[in-house]
């Protein structure tokens, strides 16, 4: 299974909650609201998940192995990286007109 597409949708300044990405899967599966944290000086991905009725939360969706959320997690936090620098690139450069 190969990432297609990571489309990173929202990107925040404040709390640990750094972004929210959209990844496609060989061009046919999107999984949405991945969210990108940064904690303890590093960044990380949860999946997303929908809350019991006893308060705990269960991922809709994850990795079965360390190998492929590796993966996933390089390539989420690199795009994560991408859309920020190309952020404060558009806020360091006026807007030509």
């Amino acid at each position: 299974m190969q990432i297609t597409d990571i489309k990173v949708r929202k990107l925040f300044d404040e709390g640990p909650m750094k972004a929210v990405v959209s990844v496609t899967f060989d061009g046919q599966l999107a999984v949405h609201d991945i969210k990108v944290i940064n904690a303890r000086d590093k960044f990380f991905i949860v999946m997303p998940s929908r809350k019991n009725p006893d308060d705990t939360y269960r991922d809709i969706v994850h990795p079965i192995n360390a190998q492929f959320r590796s993966m996933l997690e390089e390539a989420v936090v690199a795009a994560y990286e991408e859309a920020l620098a190309n952020a404060d690139s558009e806020i360091a450069e006026p807007a030509q007109i």
